[in-house]
């Protein structure tokens, strides 16, 4: 293998831990039949150990994308570096507890649009669910972000400023939401 994928794991955990997160949980799936592979990543801020953020961060593996890099390192000279076409996707999920005071939705993605700008783009869903008919709605919010790494920088080893520049804007996201959370929760 070209790329040391548990490595890349195994760094990035420690990067987070270096940026104020604390780990909970990690999971490696691998699909037998097309080697396909998932690795899940439990966070939370370290200022809200038990509270009511938790980041999940999730690599998605397609072995057919590193075939095709590996191709693609096979025919190139020496000196010749990769493209950055062929990509990781890095997802960060935000989970929060049910609301009963749920935020404005886009004044809530205008604001972390604001926090995370370009490098680190957010979307932000909502569900409303209802116990009985009669009940009031809770809403469960969903915030996400997705990362593309190329499989250039990490051949090299140039990733760590790509994975610090999104841990440091998943920190500043994760305490905005903190923040928020007690008003959303009708608790503040």
């Amino acid at each position: 293998m070209l790329l040391d994928i548990p490595g890349f794991i195994a760094e990035l955990k420690s990067l987070a831990v270096e940026h104020g997160f604390h780990v909970h949980d990690e999971r490696h799936f691998i699909e037998t039949y097309t080697m396909r592979q998932a690795f899940e990543i439990d966070l939370h801020p370290e200022s809200a150990c038990g509270g009511l953020v938790d980041l999940q961060l999730s690599l998605d593996l397609e072995p057919r994308t590193l075939m095709s890099f590996e191709d693609e390192i096979m025919m190139l000279s020496d000196e010749a570096y990769p493209s950055d076409d062929l990509t990781l996707d890095l997802l960060f999920t935000w989970q929060l507890p049910p609301l009963a005071h749920g935020p404005d939705l886009l004044v809530l993605a205008t604001d972390l649009a604001g926090i995370s700008g370009t490098g680190l783009p957010t979307q932000v869903s909502a569900m409303d669910s209802f116990t009985d008919v009669t009940d009031q709605a809770e809403r469960s919010l969903g915030v996400t972000s997705r990362l593309e790494v190329p499989l250039a920088v990490l051949f090299h080893g140039d990733e760590n400023s790509i994975i610090c520049d999104a841990l440091d804007c998943c920190s500043e996201i994760s305490n905005y939401l903190l923040n928020q959370v007690p008003a959303w929760l009708g608790s503040d």
